[in-house]
């Protein structure tokens, strides 16, 4: 591993190539917040990959395409005599101070307590709703953009954080049984639109529910998204082997070979 001064210097270096890169290519000259921005979403799923397939590889290399878009947009920033990476980066240990009273003490007012997980993050959410330029509501910091599952995750954990959340994760369950019941009716004989609210509704308990658990609802969905492409893909190549397409057998035979997909994953 390497010397915090070889970290330094090696960030100090990525600097001097990106102010070379804005200066002399012509792609990287012309480059603004909105033209990157669909890129930087797309570097940060490619990130996202990575730490689900645990590739350690994989992760370093993702971590400097994301680093790139950060040290971008810190330069168009200087150009336009906002803020430079120097801004960007007190900004955030400013922050994390002020958000970690646990580890730095303030010289002024009472002292954290906080000494859990739980208990730091409720903190950190409280003191949120006090920063200067920090969120008015308790909520407003959900970035709407967010993909579903991911945002109901942050709206959950943002008002347990404020103390609006179950007493015990087991509480949960009662609530889950009632929106699936709910939307058992209303798939039954109610509208598409008032059958989609209720499916919203056992979408939403089920997030609360991962949570509860300390579980990350939009990681499990993708492990069994990738579990189904799997297994699928299993059935489809045994098809393929045999000549045959999907609608050359029955379900059973699908089923059959589906389970057989399950047993060679055990």
């Amino acid at each position: 591993m390497h010397t915090k001064e070889e970290k330094l210097a090696a960030f100090g270096r990525l600097l001097d190539v990106m102010d070379t890169l804005r200066e002399k290519c012509p792609w990287d000259h012309k480059q603004t917040n909105e033209s990157l921005r669909a890129n930087t979403i797309e570097e940060v799923y490619e990130l996202s990959t990575a730490l689900l397939n645990d590739n350690d590889k994989e992760i370093c290399k993702e971590l400097g395409d994301v680093l790139l878009h950060i040290v971008f947009y810190a330069k168009i920033g200087q150009e336009k005599e906002r803020f430079d990476i120097a801004d960007v980066c007190n900004a955030l240990c400013d922050k994390l101070i002020y958000r970690h009273p646990h580890v730095y003490p303030p010289t002024e007012g009472p002292q954290s307590t906080a000494s859990t997980a739980d208990e730091v993050i409720s903190q950190w959410e409280k003191l949120k709703t006090h920063e200067k330029d920090g969120n008015k509501t308790v909520l407003s910091g959900v970035p709407q953009a967010l993909p579903s599952i991911i945002k109901a995750y942050r709206i959950q954990e943002k008002a347990a954080g404020v103390g609006f959340d179950w007493e015990k994760a087991d509480d949960v369950w009662q609530k889950v049984k009632e929106e699936i019941g709910e939307f058992e009716q209303a798939a039954a004989g109610l509208t598409k639109q008032e059958a989609e609210k209720e499916m919203g509704d056992v979408f939403f308990s089920l997030v609360n529910a991962a949570r509860l658990y300390h579980l990350n609802p939009d990681n499990a969905l993708e492990h069994t998204n990738r579990k189904f492409i799997r297994r699928f893909t299993y059935v489809e190549q045994q098809l393929r082997q045999a000549d045959k397409t999907f609608a050359d057998v029955s379900l059973e035979d699908m089923d059959r070979l589906w389970n057989e997909a399950k047993k060679s994953e055990q």
